[in-house]
């Protein structure tokens, strides 16, 4: 890749004008880029691009797209068990301020017209009652939440939070396409974007102005809390979970603005007040930030079905306990229908014409409106008046009235007939087009814009400067084909006067010192105690797959250990539930027994299907671990090479995970519960093995493979220069406290670990888990190697898990039932 002083400025811009030039002269009217007198900013924009990537563009769409999924980019399509990269361009779209100022304010004025709406059809419904809006239009919806009719959100608003999708026509206009009133997406790959960018053209920021996003996110933050009751409110984002389409987004936006990142298990109402369900107890949450579907948020006042919502929490917003952004039943207004009504509204409500006009639209439930849909179908756009697919049209879509055939014409036709209400036409858009990079060179795209505004601690509206850019794959450049979009842009407002370096922290010399690192959900202490259970469990049974390849199988005839020593092994790996059990003992039946532990399918539980629900895990813990954690988790099974560099590969693996949470997990009740895991895994471990390698009939061989499963081969022979000896080996691996690999120092690990973690009382006793722990450690403590038998094994097997299980009831919280436990702590 050509660095920046292998290209001189003169080179880059003598590259940036001939990458224009060849661009311009083969792009559609109304081009960003080329249309009318061109933005010097792009001619700055294209030499920081040729600085960076010199005579080709391919390095430089590479690099940006590295930096992407370095930060953790990502989505997943619906119905999809993988998660996809970001698909970022590098060359982001480019708008002056003064004109962004002209979108911005009609984004403003448009968000405080629909607040304006939602208060008053959620309340005296005086536009109805005067004609205004029909009836059917808001009873109709599904999107209408009856159960919040009279009812005024806390803070007094509906919205907090809206975004809307623009559209910028071949002649430069601007105009709305939608809006996103429900639980807005998009902020946060906005967000990342401008990181992505801002890595790969490190000085474009500067040498353009462009305006920076955190102001915005930090108006955002203080407008919600300035909503709620308590003057230092705990606010979360509530998600659906990792299955979601945007998960890496609301994990992203969750750690930037400092909110609890929930489920809606992780809540409870109780007393009609919201708390979240964490180690120390139950802790007050005053505001939710929720990317659910609003019909979901509640089973007892909405949709009775869900089993991702609160059950009460309705109640608590009726209290003025809790501030829901946006409220439930805002998403009335993202209908389609209603953008034929907006341009009236606007001038009724306001006195004034919308700055930002819709895309003409009629709903059918008008006979006026329905009768110039059907009569100019081939001229129009077709859409699901209220975003659910009538029988016209089955996929739900929008379609144009062009590309209907014969029979699909006619179905949509007798459905208009028989019911107008569920349809409505939009005129069909031209968008303008942008550059991107394809097969290195620059291609123009269609591209629409996504704009968001949020109300800020006053209680007016912050428009983000930006937002970011959905780009269409094909250079068809209406809307409807263009659809969602396959590439994204960030968007840059750039002008003449230097921007401040707004950071979302506050300023050193006014920020409260603090070392608590804060509040902990049940859920997520759950998630990261059994991601170390998997780590240390996948590691154990490679150690077992390693030892049997490396060291037990020597000729195709047979083994290089004793039969029995070899039995051993092979039957904790099939006790293990990774492979069946072998055929025999020769080479290709151990080799066969291998592989399918290490990679097996079929059910078997090998290390290919731990590593899986471990970085399951890893993907719903995004907002707790390092990216280069979840880099590891995320890293694909090993494909080349014999077992044994597939194994080696996975040890290595391994060693960095363990390596990043010893080395730079920060000490914290996370990092404790992840530990605790990691700990209870390995003695379990240990005791199987000891149990299996360490009998009194125990061989040289048997206690030499004892040694390698636990890592502990080197202590032994720097301690012991006489060879095996059962009771010296089961000493070092049972009973040294400073072995780091043996069972006392496992115990002491979890029992330091437990006195560290909260308690629900103040006499000062311990709890069980904390007493489970102590009698473990009392009776390796005072035992002694030459007692070590297969009952007393067995007994602390028992009571490691039973000490397992009292950790997952005190501090993993199922059900409602712990919230009237004995001691409670509500804060």
């Amino acid at each position: 890749m050509a660095s920046r002083a292998a290209t001189s400025l003169f080179d880059a811009a003598t590259i940036a004008d001939r990458w224009i030039a060849d661009y311009c002269a083969h792009v559609p009217a109304g081009d960003v880029l080329c249309a009318g007198t061109r933005d010097p900013a792009w001619s700055a924009l294209f030499e920081e691009l040729a600085a960076v990537s010199g005579e080709g563009l391919e390095p430089v769409r590479e690099r940006a797209q590295r930096h992407a999924e370095d930060i953790g980019t990502g989505f997943r399509i619906v119905d999809e068990g993988e998660e996809r990269p970001w698909p970022l361009s590098p060359v982001p779209l480019l708008i002056e301020h003064t004109e962004w100022d002209g979108i911005a304010a009609g984004v403003a004025q448009r968000a405080e017209l629909l607040e304006t709406i939602l208060q008053d059809l959620y309340g005296e419904s005086r536009l109805v009652a005067d004609g205004h809006v029909p009836a059917a239009l808001v009873t109709g919806s599904p999107y209408f939440l009856r159960p919040l009719a009279r009812l005024t959100p806390p803070g007094d608003h509906h919205l907090q939070f809206v975004a809307v999708d623009l559209c910028r026509g071949p002649s430069g206009e601007w105009r709305v396409l939608a809006d996103h009133l429900r639980a807005p997406a998009g902020a946060g790959y906005a967000l990342e974007n401008r990181l992505a960018i801002a890595r790969t053209l490190g000085e474009l920021q500067s040498r353009l102005n462009i305006e920076r996003h955190a102001p915005f996110f930090a108006a955002f933050r203080e407008g919600v809390a300035a909503a709620c009751r308590r003057a230092e409110p705990r606010i979360a984002l509530l998600t659906p979970g990792r299955l979601n389409p945007s998960y890496a987004e609301q994990a992203h936006l969750a750690r930037y603005l400092g909110f609890l990142l929930v489920e809606g298990a992780d809540l409870a109402v109780l007393d009609d007040q919201l708390y979240v369900r964490t180690i120390a107890g139950m802790k007050r949450v005053d505001a939710l930030w929720h990317r659910l579907d609003p019909r979901l948020l509640d089973p007892l006042a909405l949709d009775s079905h869900s089993t991702i919502g609160i059950p009460g929490v309705i109640d608590a917003v009726a209290a003025g306990n809790v501030v829901i952004a946006n409220a439930p039943g805002a998403g009335l207004l993202e209908a389609p229908a209603f953008a034929a009504f907006l341009p009236r509204l606007a001038q009724v409500l306001t006195g004034e014409a919308l700055k930002l006009p819709n895309i003409a639209t009629w709903w059918c439930g008008q006979d006026a409106e329905r009768d110039h849909v059907a009569a100019h179908l081939d001229s129009l756009l077709i859409a699901p008046a209220f975003g659910i697919a009538p029988l016209g049209l089955p996929g739900g879509k929008p379609v144009l009235g062009t590309a209907l055939d014969a029979e699909a014409r006619a179905a949509l036709l007798d459905d208009l007939a028989r019911r107008p209400q569920d349809y409505v036409g939009q005129e069909i858009v031209r968008l303008s087009t942008m550059p991107v990079v394809a097969d290195d060179v620059l291609a123009p795209r269609p591209f629409t814009l996504r704009v968001f505004a949020a109300r800020g601690r006053d209680g007016r509206w912050t428009v983000l400067p930006g937002g970011f850019a959905r780009i269409g794959e094909h250079p068809d450049a209406r809307a409807a084909v263009m659809g969602d979009g396959i590439w994204s842009a960030d968007v840059c407002i750039h002008g003449s006067e230097p921007v401040a370096p707004v950071s979302l922290l506050p300023a050193d010399d006014t920020t409260q010192l603090r070392r608590n690192p804060g509040t902990l959900p049940s859920r997520v202490a759950d998630n990261l105690f059994w991601l170390g259970r998997y780590l240390e469990r996948g590691e154990a049974l490679l150690g077992l797959i390693r030892v049997l390849l490396g060291h037990s199988i020597g000729a195709d005839t047979g083994a290089a250990l004793p039969l029995d020593t070899v039995g051993r092994l092979t039957r904790l790996i099939v006790a293990s539930g990774a492979a069946p059990e072998a055929k025999g003992v020769k080479r290709a039946d151990l080799t066969q027994l291998a592989r399918t532990a290490l990679e097996g399918e079929d059910g078997w539980y090998s290390v290919r299907a731990i590593n899986r629900q471990a970085r399951l895990i890893g993907e719903v813990s995004r907002e707790r671990l390092s990216a280069d954690m979840i880099r590891l988790l995320d890293a694909p099974f090993p494909q080349r090479g014999v077992l044994l560099d597939k194994a080696g590969s996975l040890q290595r693996r391994y060693s960095a995970l363990n390596g990043l949470a010893s080395e730079h997990m920060t000490r914290t009740e996370a990092w404790r519960f992840h530990d605790i895991g990691r700990r209870i895994e390995r003695a379990l471990g240990a005791i199987r093995c000891i149990r299996a390698f360490g009998g009194r009939d125990a061989t040289a061989d048997d206690l030499s493979t004892l040694l390698d499963l636990m890592d502990s081969q080197i202590s032994y022979r720097q301690r012991y220069l006489t060879g095996m000896a059962r009771v010296p080996v089961l000493d070092l691996v049972t009973l040294d406290p400073n072995n780091p690999r043996a069972l006392a120092f496992q115990v002491a690990a979890i029992s330091a670990h437990l006195n560290k973690l909260p308690v629900l009382s103040d006499d000062g006793l311990a709890e069980p888990q904390q007493e489970r722990a102590r009698e473990i450690a009392a009776i390796l403590v005072t035992a002694n190697a030459t007692r070590i038998d297969d009952a007393l094994l067995g007994d602390l097997e028992a009571r490691l898990a039973s000490l397992s299980a009292a950790v997952a009831r005190r501090y993993f919280l199922h059900g409602a039932e712990p919230l009237r436990a004995a001691g409670l702590v509500l804060a």
